[in-house]
């Protein structure tokens, strides 16, 4: 829905909220052997090399219809990876549309928000159990805006980017701004939970929980998958490789390796 000029927020001057989203998702595999742990690491280090990495916060930025100012990316040894875009305001239409809506953002096909200079990350972290076989992929973006819409509108694009079994969701708004009375506004728009801007389909495959502190515009979403395929967490075979009891041993360690990550605490002695 299209808004009014009745309805939209008369501003006095720019509008100085920050809005930050901080996406993190991990990826979890189960690597029985060093040689299977330094071949997963080395894919993701390839999957999520910096350049393809660029090419993901270059597609957030067209998203929400900002223009590329600079690009700092690196690769690290022995693994992981940065990059940082500095951004401004790009070109948008002469009226702001339904920013504000609690809905979940466009995919690359449509570009029409509006963003005044900021900022986007992302850093990598692959790391590995020393001892039990389990190895993990984390991925931190952070999307932070200054006027009038929310960074929220990348969240579609950014879940379909990673395989994530695991993401943890945060999104504040800093600062305020003022009507044309004067009054200062800690918020320009309505939100009640991050999952507003998850699309249903995604939402069903996922579990999810709320954390939110309403009064201080702050809040946060973590989101664990509900099906479990030992098939999608072995790296170079199948689960008809492995003896039933192997199976099960093998998928108690990645549920709790999953479940330890969702609760933020660790689960074994």
């Amino acid at each position: 829905m299209k808004l009014t000029p009745e309805q939209r927020i008369q501003l006095h001057g720019f509008n100085n909220l920050t809005k930050s989203l901080s996406f993190n998702m991990y990826d979890i595999c189960y690597t029985r052997t060093r040689e299977e742990r330094e071949a997963y690491i080395a894919y993701i280090d390839e999957q999520y090399n910096s350049d393809r990495l660029t090419k993901i916060l270059s597609t957030v930025s067209d998203i929400i219809g900002a223009h590329v100012l600079n690009v700092a990316k690196q690769d690290y040894v022995p693994q992981g990876a940065s990059v940082t875009l500095l951004v401004s305001e790009g070109p948008v239409d002469d009226e702001p549309t339904e920013s504000f809506e609690e809905s979940p953002g466009p995919l690359p096909e449509s570009v029409v928000m509006h963003l005044n200079t900021s900022h986007i990350t992302v850093h990598t972290y692959p790391e590995y159990h020393p001892d039990e076989g389990i190895s993990t992929f984390r991925a931190d973006i952070d999307v932070s805006t200054c006027g009038e819409i929310s960074p929220l509108k990348a969240l579609n694009y950014l879940i379909h980017s990673f395989d994530t079994d695991i993401m943890t969701l945060d999104y504040r708004v800093r600062g305020f701004t003022r009507d044309i009375k004067g009054h200062k506004l800690f918020i320009d728009h309505d939100i009640n939970s991050i999952q507003n801007y998850i699309p249903k389909e995604e939402a069903s495959l996922y579990d999810m929980i709320d954390v939110n502190i309403y009064q201080e515009n702050v809040f946060h979403t973590k989101c664990k998958l509900k099906q479990f395929d030992l098939n999608n967490y072995l790296f170079g075979y199948t689960k008809d490789k492995l003896s039933p009891r192997e199976q099960e041993k093998i998928t108690s360690r990645l549920k709790t390796e999953m479940d330890e990550i969702f609760y933020g605490k660790n689960i074994r002695s």
